[in-house]
C-alpha cells in the first residue's frame, strides 16, 4: 500500500468545482497497478470524503495510466476542498451552485470583444480590452487575379457593404461557413429558452429591451446578410465565402491598424447554403421581437436556398493568400441542414421531402463542425419533435458516451485522434450528449458533459486551463492578433473567456512542431505563435458558452 501511495504522480480535477447535486469525479495518473487511498480535506484541512481509486488501463492518450475517483457523495457546499492521494494533491476547488454562470457570460463576451467595424469600448469591457473599430465602413469588391494555385478568378462589377460582424479567430478574416455555425449555436441557445435577460451581458444595445444573446447573435447575422450577392447579378442569391486581407498580416497587429486591401472571395454552394439555413433560423426567432428583420431574413433564406439548387456544386477550391480556405467537398449536410432550418419555418411539403430522402437524417451521426453540419439539422429537428432525428442523435450520444466510459479522464473521445480544435470537438459532442440528457432524463449521458468542462479547465495530464480566467493556471496567450502580450507586453492578455484550440497531435506550425513526440494530450503549449495549437475561434468559443448555460441552468432543476 505504502508503495502504490508513492506511485501516485498527479491528481487532476476541474478546475471550478462542482454543483453540490452532480455528479462529480477526478483522475490520478499513476503506474499503480493496485487501488491507491484517497481524501478529500476542507479548507480547515479536515478530512470529509475518502475512499480507493479505480484502476484503469492505460490512457494511449495521455500517455500514462490512470485511476479513477468518484467523489459524488461529496454533496456540502464549500470553498478550499482539495483531494490527497499519497504526496500528490489537486489544487483547491469549490462545491457550490451557479460556478458556470460567469462562464458562460464571459464565452458570450468574447463575442463582442472579436466584432468588426465598431468600437470595443472600455464602458463595456475596461481599459485594458477597449480599442477602435477595426475595419470601420467595409467596403469590399470581389478577388480578381491568380490565386495560389495558379486558377484565374474574374472578379465582379460591384461593391458590398460587409461591414460588422465577428473576426473568425486569430487573423481578420470573416468566414461565412464559420460565421453560420457559431451564429447557430447562439441561436440554438435562444430556440431552447437558454435566456440573457437585456442588460445581462455587457454590450452596447444592453437596455433596449431585446435578450442580450439575441442581440449579439444579431451582429452577426447582419453581417451574413450583408454577404449575399445582390439581385440583378449573374450569381443572384448566393453568398460570398470570406471576406479577408489579399495577404497575411503579422502578429501583433490591432484591426484598425490592418494595413491590407480587403477583398469579397468567390461565392460558394456551402457558404449560400449556411445563409439560408441561419437566416430562416432568424427568421423563427425574430418573428415576435422584430418582424420587419425576421421578414429581411425569411426573404434571404429563400433566395440563398433558391440559388443554391441553381448552383449546387460551387465548391470553395480556390488558395487565396491572407486567409484561410475553408474547403469542403460534400455538401450534401450543409443542404440537409439548410432543409431543416427552412422546413421548421415554413413547413413546406417539399422541404419534408428532401429532409426524408436525405441519409443524413438516419446516419449514426458525429459532432457538428463547419464542414460536418448535419448534426445541426438533426438538433434543429428534434427539437421540433421529429421523432427520425431524435433517435439518431440518441444514438450519437450513445457512442460518445461509451467513448468517454473508456476515457481515464471521462471524456468523450477515447483514443488518439486530437486534432486541430479538439476542444471545440469534446464542446460539439457535449452538445449532443447534453440534448439526449435532456431528451431521455437518463444521467448516464450527463455526466460526460461535465467531465468535458471538468477536462477544459483542469482534468487533464498537462493540468492546465484551456479557457482564459479560470482554472487555477488558465491559458494565457492564445494565437490573436489583438489579445498578443505574449508577443508584445504593449498588447492585451486574452480577456476570460476565450478557450484555445487545444492538443493537437498533428504539428502545423513550429511551436507544435518543435515539441516532438508526444501523448496526443500532452501536444498543447500555451504560446502565441502556436496557432495549430492555441488558436482561439468564434465556433470554438460558441459551443463553451452553449454547453457552459446548459450545465447552470439544468443544474437549478436538480
Amino acid at each position: 500500500m505504502i508503495a502504490a501511495l508513492l506511485l501516485a504522480t498527479a491528481v487532476r480535477i476541474g478546475g471550478l468545482g462542482f454543483a453540490p447535486a452532480d455528479a462529480k469525479a477526478a483522475t490520478i495518473e499513476s503506474e499503480a497497478a493496485a487501488p491507491i487511498a484517497w481524501r478529500v480535506e476542507d479548507a480547515a484541512g479536515r478530512a470529509v470524503l475518502s475512499g480507493r481509486s479505480e484502476p484503469a488501463a492505460r490512457d494511449d492518450a495521455a500517455g500514462r495510466r490512470v485511476h479513477r475517483v468518484d467523489l459524488s457523495a461529496l454533496r456540502t457546499p464549500g470553498a478550499g476542498y482539495r483531494l490527497i492521494a499519497g504526496a500528490a494533491a489537486s489544487p483547491r476547488f469549490a462545491v457550490a451552485p451557479g460556478l458556470y454562470r460567469p462562464l458562460a457570460r464571459d464565452a458570450l463576451t468574447y463575442f463582442y470583444h472579436n466584432r468588426a467595424g465598431t468600437p470595443i469600448e472600455a464602458r463595456f469591457v475596461g481599459a485594458r480590452w477597449a480599442r477602435p473599430a477595426g475595419h470601420p465602413d467595409e467596403r469590399a469588391t470581389c478577388f480578381s487575379g491568380a490565386d495560389r494555385k495558379g486558377v484565374r478568378w474574374p472578379g465582379c462589377a460591384y461593391t458590398l457593404d460587409v461591414t460588422g460582424g465577428w473576426y473568425d479567430a486569430g487573423d481578420h478574416g470573416k468566414y461565412v461557413v464559420n460565421g453560420g455555425i457559431a451564429l447557430w449555436t447562439l441561436l440554438d441557445m435562444a430556440a431552447r429558452g437558454v435566456a440573457f435577460p437585456d442588460r445581462s451581458l455587457s454590450i452596447p444595445e444592453s437596455g433596449n429591451g431585446v435578450d442580450d444573446l439575441l442581440d449579439e447573435a444579431r451582429y452577426e447575422l447582419d453581417f451574413l446578410l450583408r454577404m449575399q450577392v445582390p439581385a440583378g447579378q449573374e450569381l443572384a442569391g448566393m453568398a460570398h465565402h470570406k471576406v479577408a486581407d489579399a495577404r497575411w498580416t503579422a502578429l501583433p497587429l490591432r484591426p484598425d491598424r490592418d494595413p491590407e486591401t480587403r477583398l469579397l472571395y468567390p461565392p460558394s454552394t456551402a457558404a449560400t447554403l449556411n445563409l439560408a439555413a441561419v437566416a430562416a433560423q432568424g427568421a423563427r426567432l425574430w418573428r415576435g421581437i422584430d418582424p420587419a428583420f425576421a421578414r429581411r431574413c425569411a426573404e434571404a433564406s429563400a433566395r440563398a436556398w433558391a440559388a443554391a439548387k441553381r448552383h449546387p456544386a460551387m465548391l470553395a477550391t480556390g488558395d487565396f493568400a491572407g486567409s484561410g480556405n475553408y474547403g469542403d467537398a460534400d455538401v450534401s449536410d450543409e443542404i440537409f441542414w439548410a432543409a431543416a432550418e427552412r422546413w421548421v419555418l415554413t413547413r413546406d411539403p417539399a422541404l419534408r421531402r428532401a429532409i426524408d430522402a436525405s441519409r443524413h437524417l438516419r446516419a449514426s451521426s458525429g459532432e457538428a463542425g463547419w464542414a460536418a453540419t448535419a448534426p445541426l439539422g438533426l438538433m434543429t429537428l428534434a427539437q421540433a419533435g421529429d421523432p427520425t432525428a431524435r433517435t439518431t442523435l440518441i444514438a450519437a450520444a450513445g457512442r460518445f458516451r461509451d467513448e468517454a466510459r473508456r476515457s481515464g479522464y471521462g471524456i468523450p473521445l477515447a483514443g488518439t485522434a486530437y486534432v486541430w480544435g479538439s476542444n471545440a470537438v469534446l464542446l460539439n459532442r457535449a452538445m449532443i450528449l447534453a440534448i439526449a440528457a435532456d431528451r431521455t432524463r437518463d444521467e448516464s449521458y450527463r455526466a460526460p458533459v461535465i467531465a468535458t468542462l471538468d477536462y477544459l479547465t483542469g482534468r487533464n495530464p498537462l493540468g492546465r486551463s484551456y479557457v482564459s480566467g479560470y482554472g487555477p493556471d488558465p491559458m494565457r496567450h492564445p494565437h490573436h492578433r489583438f489579445w498578443a502580450a505574449g508577443v508584445d507586453p504593449a498588447y492585451p492578455p486574452a480577456p476570460p473567456g476565450a478557450l484555445s484550440g487545444g492538443p493537437n497531435a498533428t504539428p502545423g506550425d513550429d511551436v507544435a512542431r518543435a515539441i516532438g513526440k508526444c501523448a496526443p494530450m500532452t501536444c498543447w503549449r500555451d504560446d502565441a505563435r502556436a496557432y495549430s495549437l492555441n488558436e482561439v475561434a468564434i465556433n470554438w468559443n460558441a459551443p463553451l458558452a452553449w454547453v457552459a448555460a446548459w450545465r447552470d441552468a439544468t443544474e437549478a432543476r436538480r
